[in-house]
């Protein structure tokens, strides 16, 4: 059975949909078989996995789960998109939005995407989640789903004070819904490292988590190019494949590997 790993952060800019869509591919170039599944209704990481107009797709994230709710046979690969660089997507659109509604008066509703994931899980070495930066059903259903989580953390003072929160609902989600979920660790991204400041706010994380909770060897630095390759379709292996941005994905790819 597939491993499923989310992506997440309360805080928005931290690169949760660029380190999703890195780290699916950079399995895949190990080898493994991955679906990334977009859990955010702003739906950036399908964009940037080169689908151009989303609300024009008629079986996305929001299909599957209204299917679920509504006890309606579907097929589980049904909506699944096959990116070039090999890497499977369950996309999102606007429709996502809508969900919220629909799972609030539910029982059991924190269960829906877990049950979805329960369907293709075998079909995948790894299935990622990329969720919204706020603690809505969705990001909720997707820890109740995962094996573990990955943050993304960059080193900014609000950031840096808000992994606390998140924290502090994770242990909440492992107490009340997910007693298996673990945290993989802090992943340190879009980090320049020339003002001191920055140095300051990373000792501080180090220090304060460094104890309890990994914090991944290779930082993500600031980079134009990452951001470029988003608006092309392409990962970051693919559009600047000897970058520094690159070669840090693929270090995460090997720590996320030893840890299976």
């Amino acid at each position: 059975m597939g491993k499923t790993i989310v992506i997440t952060n309360r805080k928005g800019g931290c690169g949760k949909s660029f380190t999703t869509a890195s780290l699916g591919v950079g399995l895949t170039r190990h080898g493994k078989k991955v679906l990334m599944i977009d859990a955010d209704s702003q739906h950036s990481l399908t964009v940037s996995l080169g689908v151009a107009e989303p609300d024009r797709i008629l079986v996305t994230l929001a299909t599957v789960m209204n299917n679920i709710i509504n006890e309606t046979a579907f097929e589980p690969t049904a909506g699944v998109i096959h990116h070039a660089e090999g890497v499977d997507i369950m996309p999102a659109n606007n429709s996502l939005t809508g969900i919220e509604l629909v799972l609030a008066p539910l029982i059991g509703r924190e269960t829906i995407l877990r049950q979805y994931i329960d369907k293709v899980q075998s079909l995948y070495d790894y299935l990622i989640i990329d969720t919204a930066p706020t603690l809505d059903l969705l990001t909720v259903n997707a820890l109740a789903a995962a094996n573990s989580a990955i943050i993304p953390v960059a080193p900014k003072f609000l950031d840096a004070k808000g992994l606390e929160l998140l924290l502090k609902s994770i242990a909440q989600i492992r107490k009340v819904v997910n007693p298996n979920l673990t945290i993989d660790g802090i992943l340190l991204t879009m980090v320049d490292k020339r003002p001191n400041f920055t140095k300051e706010i990373i000792n501080m994380i180090e220090k304060a988590y460094g104890g309890e909770i990994r914090i991944f060897k290779e930082y993500i630095l600031q980079s134009i190019r990452a951001a470029e390759s988003s608006a092309t379709g392409k990962s970051i292996f693919t559009y600047e494949p000897n970058g520094r941005v690159a070669a840090a994905y693929d270090s995460l790819v090997g720590e996320v590997l030893d840890n299976v």
